[in-house]
């Protein structure tokens, strides 16, 4: 185990030099937060797939393989799917808006008045998001270390804190795309192959197992359309996806780098189920199927190949944990204590406050990212329950927020009022379904967004529509026609 020690200890540390190298660049406000908007196709692509690709989808995609066979891909499918659909029908718009998170688009779309109640919102899924990430760190640094749970979680969640803290988006943008090159060669090149192999074939696996693994909706029409309501949704609206559009250095790059990254998704989500069931046959007794990833590393894998798929399981939950961790901070900084105290500075001076210097707001989008990845740890730490607090962040995301942000999108009509009334019911609807049909059940989401599109309708139809200099504000944003403060002065074209 000395090599495959080696390998990951050589890997962590590559991720903290990152982070300060990333220091050095990260000099204003556009570039901490958003990689100064000049990503090339490369690292664009690379950067989607890897935040998108977490522990969930590589640990739990296994795990649904060994329980479903090959129909356990659609979770991660779905993933791929929404990301698909937001870059060919919404990326390019989103670009070009040049804000920096979800909050201030619904601003501009309705007139400034939705930004802080869909900020909360938004900030409770990128919490739990970064929370269920970091608590991936105790399965993968137990299998490695033998490390205790707490510790686990310390150790993974400060080094994904710190680098992030130092550098902001262009070091978790360089970390990503070593985490994405880990991940394609350790998942799809290294373990997906041996694992068939070891296997027995294609053919020893079909004479070994029920039909019913290698069903396409063998998990079940109901899972499936499950999947699609919260993840490619999810996809569509969620601020740490839209954070990495942000980085695109044009609109054209967002669609096809984001249409690349959601192929590989697909690809990547068929190879996990793949694994699983692979698994399955040589160990059809597991007690948990989320063991399979670590078992069949653990027990079929060669030294030093062992410790680089290991590496690309950290990699899996560290783009996660670091994008949306990010994401949590940009909402707390810009969209819930900048407004807060914006609001009380004019309450309680007589003058406008002076604008902040870039430095300034560097500095504090700096401390909110460590404020808030103490919070994430902390929290990791009493949580067990890795995916009710999963489908709690989800469910709140989808029910609260994906009709105020496709209606501001799609709809001309949708107003201030039925955007705001679309975010209270919603999320009101689905904690109290929650509550009372129970966390993991399906119906929470399902009424809830019925609740918030009937509501957005109605109310929007009952009052005044946004006003024109609004909505002329709005059109000329979208079709790129506003001036960019934070232009960058040069572009990446990795």
């Amino acid at each position: 185990m000395a090599v495959d020690y080696t390998v990951i200890v050589v890997y962590l540390a590559g991720m903290l030099a990152m982070g300060w190298w990333g220091m050095r660049r990260a000099k204003s406000k556009s570039e901490f937060l958003v990689a100064g908007r000049r990503l090339g196709p490369w690292m664009y692509s690379g950067t989607m797939a890897a935040i998108v690709l977490g522990g969930a989808s590589t640990i739990g995609g296994v795990g649904l393989g060994y329980t479903h066979g090959l129909s356990g891909a659609w979770m991660v499918f779905t993933i791929g799917l929404g990301l698909l659909a937001l870059s060919v029908f919404f990326s390019a718009r989103i670009a070009r808006l040049k804000v920096y998170t979800v909050s201030e688009m619904l601003d501009l779309r309705y007139g400034g008045r939705a930004g802080v109640l869909s900020g909360v919102v938004m900030w409770a899924y990128t919490l739990m998001l970064a929370v269920t990430s970091t608590i991936a760190y105790a399965t993968i640094f137990d299998v490695l270390f033998d490390l205790n749970r707490t510790l686990a979680i310390v150790i993974g969640g400060s080094i994904v804190v710190a680098y992030s803290t130092l550098g902001g988006m262009w070091s978790i943008t360089l970390t990503d795309m070593v985490q994405f090159v880990v991940k394609t060669v350790g998942v799809l090149l290294l373990l997906l192959p041996i694992a068939v192999v070891k296997a027995g074939g294609f053919g020893e696996m079909r004479d070994k197992l029920p039909g019913d693994y290698f069903e396409p909706l063998g998990v079940g029409g109901e899972t499936i359309f499950t999947y699609v309501l919260i993840y490619t949704f999810g996809m569509l609206i969620g601020q740490d996806i839209w954070q990495r559009v942000f980085t695109a250095r044009s609109d054209k790059v967002a669609r096809w780098g984001g249409t690349v990254a959601g192929t590989y998704c697909l690809v990547y989500a068929l190879a996990g189920a793949v694994i699983g069931t692979a698994a399955k046959v040589m160990y059809p007794k597991l007690p948990s199927a989320d063991a399979a990833f670590a078992t069949i590393v653990k027990d079929e894998l060669p030294i030093g190949v062992r410790g680089l798929v290991l590496a690309a399981a950290l990699a899996a939950v560290m783009s996660t944990s670091s994008g949306a961790l990010i994401a949590c901070a940009t909402v707390a900084n810009n969209d819930i204590w900048a407004r807060v105290r914006g609001a009380a500075a004019r309450q309680g001076a007589h003058e406008e406050p002076e604008e902040p210097e870039e430095v300034d707001e560097v500095r504090g989008n700096r401390l909110f990212i460590l404020v808030m990845g103490v919070l994430v740890i902390g929290v990791s730490i009493v949580l067990n329950d890795v995916v009710e607090a999963l489908t709690v962040a989800y469910n709140l995301l989808v029910g609260g927020l994906l009709v105020p942000i496709l209606g501001g999108l799609l709809w001309r009509r949708g107003t201030a009022a039925g955007a705001l009334s679309a975010v209270v019911v919603g999320g009101v609807s689905v904690v109290g379904l929650m509550w009372h049909y129970g966390i993991l059940a399906n119906e929470p989401v399902y009424y809830g967004l019925i609740a918030s599109l009937a509501v957005y309708v109605a109310v929007s139809l009952s009052t005044p529509p946004t006003d024109a200099v609004t909505l002329a504000a709005w059109r000329e944003r979208v079709a790129g026609r506003s001036p960019d403060p934070s232009a960058p002065e040069a572009s990446v074209n990795a």
